[in-house]
């Protein structure tokens, strides 16, 4: 892959780089842009540093804003080929600069936040410049914001590699130049890893090849362009998720011998809760017709992947005529996820069509969600979370019998 790259200052190494990934972000990478700036001169004066816009070949001027943002820090732009998209193509980029640059730490924020403040850059850089390698943001987000990360996401990496890593693919973090050297020679990289499943990839990797992970609350919540869970994520859900079933194969070694999780370390001094979050708008009508109209078009698929005992429970469900009655159980979605987790581990099956049938689930699962917590404030809602994460451990023997059985048989027909 042909990077494009443009440097003004001729910046030819750095201690800390600060990553933006984008893609047609003009009017939005302002502010992170200045943030950084902020950041790495306050608190970090004595190393050099430098500002990497790593885009997407942006047509809507985001090279422009990006440079043309007042920083007393030096700022590289470098850019995919035109043509290749992918968040995870942009941070590949990035792996790429800091082992050239011989960067100590690199962080990386979002292009569209609009809540950050420069000590973002502090906590996601100081505690690299320690002795970690990874770094996961901890700060408040509305209950209905990050709906993959709280559903699959967080209760599946905890389950499976006993860790408590809360932000997983929160888009906000901090990694060392050792570990971006090891991601470079990772040979798990596939079309899902370089768009949205770069984060979980990247957070799996750190905790399974043993660096040393840890969280920091980062002070503020983290607010960015809302995303109504009920709107079109199926391509991030399916490259996050697909992602993840990708890496349980591989790192299968590991996960079957995982018990119980563990908090990870934590840097800083508190997540602010009492933080308030701008809100975000629900179509509970829409999930449910996602679900209730899924039953034609993926019922085969259903047959096939969820164990009949679990898939029989959604016969109730199915019945549900208003939002607001549906309710799914924990127990329940926890084994729909592994079932569809077995299934992919059979690579001669159509992986996009896996996923795209357990999006329906999904839906149901984040309606169900909602109609629980709709009078729960922030903490509430985490409490109600952290109970979800614990269901998911305590039904991981669920996984793990069924990935030793049906997970292997040769004779057992996926919709082909």
């Amino acid at each position: 892959m042909n990077s494009i790259i443009d440097n003004p200052q001729g910046v030819h190494s750095a201690d800390i780089i600060v990553g933006i990934p984008s893609f047609n972000e003009a009017d939005s990478i302002a502010v992170p842009t200045d943030a950084a700036g902020r950041g790495l001169e306050q608190y970090f004066p004595e190393l050099s540093s430098v500002i990497i816009n790593v885009d997407n070949h942006s047509e809507d001027g985001t090279k422009e804003a990006f440079l043309s943002t007042p920083t007393k820090v030096p700022k590289v732009y470098v850019s995919t080929e035109n043509g290749v998209r992918g968040k995870g193509n942009n941070l590949r980029n990035l792996f790429q600069a800091a082992v050239e640059l011989g960067a100590k730490a690199v962080v990386v924020v979002d292009a569209d936040l609009n809540t950050i403040t420069p000590g973002w850059i502090r906590y996601l850089a100081e505690p690299i410049l320690g002795r970690f390698d990874y770094v996961s943001p901890l700060y408040v987000r509305h209950k209905y914001d990050g709906t993959i990360t709280n559903h699959i996401a967080y209760p599946m990496l905890r389950s499976l590699f006993g860790i408590r890593v809360r932000q997983p693919i929160g888009g906000d973090f901090g990694f060392s130049g050792r570990l971006a050297r090891a991601f470079l020679t990772e040979r798990l990289w596939n079309e899902t890893v370089g768009h949205f499943g770069i984060d979980v990839w990247m957070t799996t990797i750190a905790i399974a090849r043993r660096f040393n992970v840890c969280q920091a609350f980062l002070g503020s919540p983290k607010g960015h362009r809302p995303k109504d869970p009920a709107g079109d994520l199926t391509p991030m859900f399916k490259q996050v998720v697909g992602t993840l079933f990708d890496l349980m194969r591989e790192f299968e070694y590991i996960w079957k011998d995982r018990v119980a999780s563990r908090p990870s370390a934590v840097y800083g001094f508190g997540l602010g809760i009492g933080d308030s979050v701008d809100p975000i708008e629900v179509d509970t009508a829409a999930l449910l017709r996602s679900f209730q109209d899924s039953f034609d078009t993926y019922g085969p698929i259903w047959d096939e992947v969820v164990f009949g005992p679990v898939l029989s429970e959604f016969e109730t469900l199915k019945q549900v005529t208003k939002a607001e009655h549906f309710h799914f159980p924990t127990e329940l979605w926890a084994r729909v996820v592994f079932d569809f987790a077995v299934a992919a581990r059979k690579r001669d099956i159509d992986q996009g069509k896996l996923l795209e049938a357990l999006v329906p689930f999904y839906h149901s699962r984040v309606l169900s969600f909602v109609n629980r917590t709709s009078d729960m404030d922030t903490r509430e809602a985490e409490e109600y979370l952290e109970n979800i994460n614990r269901i998911f451990e305590k039904e991981k023997y669920y996984l793990i019998e069924h990935w030793d059985t049906r997970g292997k048989s040769r004779d057992r027909r996926l919709f082909k």
